[in-house]
């Protein structure tokens, strides 16, 4: 098995395409194509988190945060960023990171906050927009049967909850699924000498690279003619954040507690109480402050983050009770994740959960 196997596995649940674009997500250090000896998972790649790969004979680290993030002007060890990246290409490690690929994903950090909590009917907080694309071309009339399988094959024409979509239009049959995700057909007149059909399908825009390669696969000109738009929507199947429901209604400050121990977190700073039970709760794993209005528009009783400022506290208003469980403690069970979502492909090889704690943040 390649460093690629394991990637294209873990971007069937995070696809990078929906990561954030300020974020630096993927393959940062190694080879893609380099056989591997071993998987290490952990949530911060620092260089005990190297050497503890080392000691596994594990050649690849699956990093939630990215060891990468501002650019490298030298490697000289001068920082810890620097010793990492250093210390990794010497012993032909490689490095790959999600981070808010993951984050947006449906199953990503903040469905892992829900089970943790044991929540129940989940359901995205920000949803992502314009995630679904549209492509228009045209083909022989004699080709657009074999370019529409070619098509929905890649991926095209499954929107959402539907899949398997297919259409028959002048010969070709009767469509069935959603209209969203409809396949039309139309002349456009003579070219080469024979008559065009017009194909227009829609399609999840982390699928682009495959719609495309199989419409250049397939389609028989050498300048192939087609265009690309991204189509207004808000995806409720991908973006950051979630809310679920708690079984049964807590009090304040039982439901502190309840998060302190599931959380396994030393402290939890809280706004005012409102003297109300908490049962509807906002999870955001990491900084979080920026969907506190996200958050009390969802009607949660409670929202659960990180690195609240002072000031933002008082952005709770008397409507809802705003919990900062530290940044690591927020985040720390999505390697558990990773390593039980990678385990259940790749049954016979070693897939590590990292023991370093990676906190720099410690209570006294």
């Amino acid at each position: 098995m390649i460093v690629q196997e394991v990637i294209t596995h873990l971007e069937e649940l995070a696809p990078l395409a929906y990561a954030e674009d300020f974020d630096n997500v993927g393959l940062l250090v190694g080879d893609k194509n380099a056989k591997v000896t071993g998987v290490l998972v952990t949530l911060d790649t620092l260089e005990a988190v190297v050497d503890e790969a080392i000691a596994e004979n594990c050649n690849l680290i699956v990093s939630f945060h990215p060891i990468i993030f501002k650019g490298l002007k030298s490697l000289t060890g001068k920082s810890y960023v620097e010793r990492v990246v250093l210390k990794a290409i010497q012993n032909n490690i490689a490095i790959y990171s999600m981070h808010t690929a993951l984050d947006n994903a449906f199953n990503g950090v903040n469905a892992m906050i829900c089970e943790q909590l044991q929540l129940k009917n989940k359901r995205i907080l920000i949803p992502q927009k314009e995630t679904i694309k549209k492509l228009t071309t045209y083909v022989p009339k004699n080709e657009a049967e074999q370019l529409r399988t070619a098509l929905f094959n890649s991926g095209a024409g499954s929107i959402g909850n539907y899949s398997n979509c297919s259409f028959n239009v002048e010969g070709f049959g009767t469509f069935k699924g959603n209209d969203s995700s409809k396949p039309t057909i139309g002349e456009r007149g003579k070219l080469h000498t024979e008559a065009e059909t017009k194909i227009t399908i829609t399609f999840q825009k982390h699928l682009e690279p495959k719609v495309l390669k199989a419409l250049f696969e397939t389609h028989s000109y050498e300048e192939v003619a087609y265009e690309i738009t991204t189509i207004e929507n808000t995806n409720q199947h991908i973006g950051i954040g979630m809310v679920g429901e708690l079984e049964e209604p807590l009090t304040e400050k039982a439901f502190l507690n309840y998060v302190k121990d599931k959380m396994n977190t030393a402290c939890i700073r809280y706004s005012a109480f409102l003297n109300k039970k908490i049962k509807k709760i906002a999870v955001l794993g990491g900084s979080g402050s920026f969907a506190i209005n996200a958050a009390k528009a969802s009607g949660a009783d409670a929202f659960i983050t990180a690195d609240l400022k002072y000031h933002d506290f008082f952005n709770a208003e008397n409507s809802i009770l705003l919990t900062d469980i530290g940044h690591y403690e927020s985040e720390q069970y999505t390697k558990n994740g990773l390593v039980a979502h990678l385990t259940k492909k790749f049954t016979n090889f070693a897939i590590i959960l990292s023991k370093t704690n990676t906190n720099p943040v410690k209570y006294f």
